[in-house]
């Protein structure tokens, strides 16, 4: 399985790191190493002093596909779950500025956590699903997917123009405005439409 990230998908947050507002998804991935499930904690790395969240609605491919015209992408997903895509704001910081790939910051072990996913159809409405994370008992990111830049359709169609999607590849699909630093001893909940998905805490 892949572990396909979305990158600025979301105007505010773009705005918010001071990245120009994309004309095309940009996507980069994670290996399956970097999964972290179950509501297991998050590991501090040692290799970094400033990770950050990323609060995400992700995608779990469940048919083969390659070449998918948007008007036939929701054929592709079922379900939905929230993710953290966690970053090493520091590392990604030195690589941007050197121009080079920034993987070290995004694909490191356990920087992609998942949990459990529910059907899509269950939701009040696919095409504009509420989430949310809370750090520590206070809001820190609100999302709404009406307000992606690109839909849930189109990434799937662009990146299957480069990339063939199999059953159970994984596509998060960005994250709203509020991401921030996370410290050992934080405690993290993220709800879709008012239910639980993640519930973990960071040592």
């Amino acid at each position: 399985m892949k572990i396909i990230c979305i990158g600025r998908n979301y105007a505010e947050h773009a705005k918010e790191l001071n990245n120009p507002l994309p004309v095309k998804p940009v996507f980069f991935m994670k290996p399956d190493s970097s999964l972290l499930i179950r509501n297991n904690p998050f590991f501090y790395p040692s290799f970094s002093n400033e990770i950050h969240y990323e609060t995400e609605v992700v995608l779990k491919i469940s048919r083969l596909g390659k070449n998918i015209q948007p008007k036939f992408a929701h054929r592709y997903y079922k379900t939905v779950g929230l993710g953290i895509d966690f970053t090493a704001r520091d590392l990604q910081d030195v690589c941007k500025k050197a121009g080079h790939p920034w993987e070290i910051a995004k694909a490191f072990d356990q920087s992609a956590v998942v949990n459990r996913f529910i059907d899509i159809d269950s939701l009040p409405d696919r095409n504009a699903i509420k989430f949310e994370l809370s750090l520590n008992g206070s809001t820190v990111q609100q999302g709404n997917t009406k307000d992606l830049i690109f839909s849930f359709d189109e990434v799937i169609a662009y990146i299957s123009t480069f990339i063939t999607l199999k059953t159970g590849d994984l596509i998060f699909t960005g994250t709203p405005a509020g991401v921030g630093p996370v410290k050992p001893g934080d405690h993290l909940i993220a709800t879709l439409e008012g239910q639980v998905m993640l519930d973990f805490h960071i040592r």
